[in-house]
């Protein structure tokens, strides 16, 4: 970076549809015609929570794609901003996890990517160990086997790590650990 540049935050470019309130929140006590239309959403690359607020007569499905960049966007009026995992309904707290599931299968790359390049946290402490289930034997089995190869896929991760706890599932639960503010670290979700 040079002198007199400023790192922007990176923004969200797509939204998943987690759940559509096409007459606002239930709890909102002011006259309907006052109320608007919510989206409660994820986003796509950094798998922040997101309140939405859809162009008028648009209506929404779950996991449907939005366009909530700079410029213009076709179902989007604005963005509320982001929201805290308490904040979601019911609705979109049980289609959150389905969401995820489907970011990391369709983005299988950039997960394997953080097993072949995670560092050192501190002397005692590595970036592979903030994963469920991942020890420091999973974590030197691995740092063992990406120096032979870089990892191709999680298939190819499960088979040459040994009884390595499933890594889709170990990445799915860190995510959801760091969206509730649980973790000191994160990883993979930028707040």
């Amino acid at each position: 970076m040079e002198d007199g540049e400023f790192e922007r935050p990176v923004k969200e470019e797509i939204a998943i549809v987690l759940d559509f309130l096409p007459h606002g929140y239930p709890f909102d006590t002011r006259p309907s015609h006052k109320k608007t239309s919510i989206v409660q959403a994820l986003g796509k690359n950094h798998l922040v929570l997101l309140e939405l607020v859809p162009k008028k007569d648009v209506f929404l499905q779950p996991y449907e794609e939005v366009y909530i960049g700079e410029g213009k966007r076709d179902k989007i009026h604005h963005i509320n901003g982001k929201i805290t995992i308490e904040k979601l309904t019911a609705t979109a707290k049980t289609e959150l996890e389905f969401a995820l599931k489907e970011v990391i299968k369709k983005n299988e790359q950039r997960f394997v990517k953080f097993f072949n390049i995670a560092q050192p946290l501190t002397t005692r402490m590595h970036q592979l160990e903030l994963l469920p289930g991942f020890g420091k034997k999973h974590m030197w089995e691995v740092i063992e086997q990406r120096r032979n190869k870089p990892f191709a896929n999680f298939t190819d991760l499960h088979e040459r790590v040994k009884l390595l706890p499933d890594p889709e599932k170990a990445i799915l639960k860190r995510i959801l650990l760091e969206i509730q503010g649980k973790e000191k670290h994160r990883v993979f979700v930028d707040i």
